[in-house]
């Protein structure tokens, strides 16, 4: 292979790389000619472009995270510290809208102003007991993300879901809610105690009724035929027993030692 024609060759596929773009799945192409961007997206795979004339960026539509971490005041004015979580994706379908109005840096300019101020338009209407509590927090983060999407869909962002991963107290109010759980761990303990003792006393009470009940019919039986039923087993059974008739005609047994 001669010199020329290999430097031609090596020309071409040099041109030939730098006149494509490889999108992937999970992005799509926002086209550029002359200046003018393309209302239509470029869909994933190889696209040809020409230096000047066309020109393609890569626009990433999977799902993103933005985490933010903010100080905002509550609704009695006190400063509660949130982690925070945006999970958000472009509409493939609205990139090109989103370059000509915003432009790449769209997060920096579009979603997290948005954000920053949903987290504060929305916590500030709520109490810190309320943004501790779990079902406070859940009812927050629901009332965020509905605020960023009346705000955002229509410029082509869709909103996923909105999480609160952590929330800061204030060092007053997390003491008071320190000791008000302490109180209740103490209460708790004391119906316990009380509950236990309840229960001990009606083992206590029961035990007396059946022991009252047992003498009763104890008394209640022993009648004189129930008495010489007695005496004639225990006859029977031992016969190292002697009996003394009384004028009550009662027994008197008396045990006789073996010889």
């Amino acid at each position: 292979m001669n010199r020329p024609y290999l430097v031609a060759l090596i020309a071409c596929v040099t041109l030939f790389a730098t006149a494509c773009v490889v999108i992937e799945d999970g992005e799509v192409g926002v086209s550029k000619s002359f200046g003018t961007i393309s209302n239509e997206t470029v869909p994933p795979g190889v696209a040809i472009v020409v230096p000047i004339a066309r020109q393609i960026e890569t626009w990433n539509i999977k799902l993103q995270e933005l985490k933010e971490t903010a100080t905002v005041p509550s609704s009695e004015g006190l400063i509660v510290g949130l982690d925070t979580s945006l999970l958000f994706q472009i509409v493939p379908s609205k990139a090109p809208e989103i370059r000509k109005t915003v432009g790449r840096d769209y997060l920096r300019r579009l979603v997290i102003p948005y954000f920053r101020s949903a987290l504060r338009d929305v916590v500030a209407g709520y109490p810190v007991k309320n943004i501790y509590a779990e079902q406070g927090r859940k009812e927050i983060a629901a009332k965020i993300g509905q605020v960023l999407r009346e705000s955002l869909e229509e410029r082509g962002i869709n909103v996923v879901d909105v999480l609160l991963r952590d929330v800061k107290l204030p060092l007053r109010f997390k003491e008071s809610i320190e000791a008000k759980l302490t109180a209740e761990q103490r209460v708790q303990q004391k119906q316990f105690e009380l509950e236990q003792a309840k229960k001990d006393a009606e083992i206590e009470v029961a035990r007396a009724e059946g022991a009252a009940k047992a003498q009763r019919i104890i008394r209640e039986t022993l009648s004189d035929s129930y008495l010489q039923y007695l005496w004639i087993r225990t006859l029977n059974e031992n016969p190292n027993v002697i009996y003394v008739a009384t004028e009550a005609n009662m027994p008197i047994f008396k045990a006789v030692a073996g010889r």
